[in-house]
């Protein structure tokens, strides 16, 4: 029995103390299909009465991450009024991603993942009660807040890697795709949703109240983990793994070079968190005043509400319609399709049409990293699989620190339209060169 899960099918080799993991005899299936040739129903997961409580928990805990967002950004701007410190929001979310995701992926691999969450849930917890009680006392400080918003993003890295680990466990290969999508439309549901209540709690019961309110949101998932049998290798056993440190990044991914559709998936998400990334959102009071709707603030809310309307849509319609598999062709197109988006909504002039670009953008978007998180995890090893992971969450999250610099940077030298229009063209040829990456390998094969 595995000291660290308490799961029989964990037995680490006798004198090693760095297990891994190696998959357990499973039927080989079809992606989308489930042994014996039977599809796999629509809305899987949510069947699913294990995965169903964590998709439900890790919404309201990516609502609470959105929503602490809300109610420091605002407080920290009121008090300090520092443009540095703005900047070093974005960074600071971003970077342990870059940094710690691999490291992270290791520990998915080597621990219990229901600990590694709940770790990580404590730490977002931990952070807010912080906040809450240096905004009562009147005592935070700069190196305070900057301390703060580092914890938090480090608590986001820790989550990631686990979570998908966990995702298989509950799903396993048949359900993956289902149990990967549902994941992303209930955390995009969580990213729509914060600002709401971020702002109701912010105007109802004040910064104080409304960021110790917020520690509610994180306890259902945190609880939920306690009761679950999985552990996020209940499929697997465990064979030594050698251990993985904070700069072990290059050396994960000399180990999958071989594997030209993982890494051209790894290189999707990179390309699209570095080239576009989280700079549309920052950038968009600027086009909502651009395109002027009558009041600038409505038509800066509707412009951001059909961003982030456009993941939950499009993962719905991914779920109910069942039709596009997790593939490298599919996650070529739905990349090019987020370029393009991001190219003319970067371009026009006419509002109607930039929400419509929006709200496909959006779709196309969480397409695109659904069916590439989705593909990586299918095809890489039980034993690296959180390592490879977090070599994705590299790609994925950590570049987003990018997009500050080819859209937010470069906006002051030749203006915000034409830097998301050239990052989005970038974008858009780099994911065909991606896309010729990953066929290489079907050639030779």
């Amino acid at each position: 029995m595995c000291a660290a899960c308490g799961v029989p099918t964990h037995v680490p080799e006798a004198g090693t103390d760095e297990p891994a993991v190696v998959a357990a005899p499973e039927p080989e299936v079809a992606t989308g299909v489930a042994a014996g040739g039977r599809a796999t129903p629509r809305f899987a997961a949510l069947r699913n009465r294990d995965c169903r409580p964590y998709l439900f928990g890790a919404g309201l805990a990516m609502m609470a991450d959105n929503i602490e967002h809300v109610i420091t950004y605002w407080v920290l701007w009121q008090k300090f009024h520092s443009p540095a410190l703005t900047g070093f929001e974005v960074i600071s979310h971003w970077v342990p991603f870059l940094l710690l995701s691999v490291m992270f992926g290791s520990w998915a691999d080597r621990y219990d993942c229901r600990r590694l969450i709940q770790g990580a849930q404590a730490l977002f917890m931990l952070v807010s009660i912080s906040w809450g009680v240096l905004f009562l006392t009147g005592s935070l400080q700069v190196w305070e807040a900057c301390l703060l918003l580092v914890l938090h993003g480090c608590a986001g890295s820790l989550w990631a890697p686990a979570e998908q680990l966990m995702l298989h466990d509950f799903a396993g290969r048949a359900e993956l795709p289902s149990a990967v999508r549902l994941n992303a439309t209930f955390r995009s549901l969580g990213v729509l949703f914060g600002p709401v209540v971020g702002s109701a709690l912010l105007l109802g019961l004040g910064p104080t109240a409304g960021i110790f309110a917020n520690v509610v949101f994180y306890l259902p998932l945190t609880l939920f983990l306690f009761r679950t049998r999985f552990t996020g290798h209940t499929r697997e056993q465990r064979v030594a793994r050698p251990r993985v440190g904070i700069l072990d990044s290059l050396r994960v991914l000399r180990d999958v070079r071989s594997d030209h559709t993982v890494v051209s998936m790894i290189l999707l998400a990179g390309l699209a968190s570095f080239f576009v990334g989280t700079s549309l959102q920052s950038a968009m009071p600027i086009f909502a005043h651009d395109l002027g709707a009558g009041n600038a603030g409505a038509a800066y809310g509707i412009l951001l509400f059909a961003n982030g309307a456009g993941g939950v849509v499009g993962g719905i319609l991914l779920e109910i319609t069942g039709r596009i598999r997790p593939t490298a062709k599919a996650a070529v197109i739905s990349t090019v399709i987020y370029g393009v988006t991001s190219l003319f909504f970067a371009t026009t002039a006419n509002y109607p049409l930039a929400v419509v670009l929006l709200l496909a953008g959006g779709v196309a978007n969480l397409a695109s990293m659904s069916i590439g998180q989705t593909v990586v995890q299918l095809r890489a090893s039980a034993a690296d699989r959180g390592r490879v992971i977090g070599l994705y969450g590299v790609s994925a999250n950590g570049l987003r620190t990018g997009s500050g610099f080819t859209v937010g940077l470069a906006a002051s030298a030749v203006g915000v339209h034409w830097s998301l229009g050239l990052s989005s063209a970038a974008l858009c040829v780099g994911t065909l060169a991606a896309g010729v990456y990953a066929l290489r390998e079907r050639a030779s094969g």
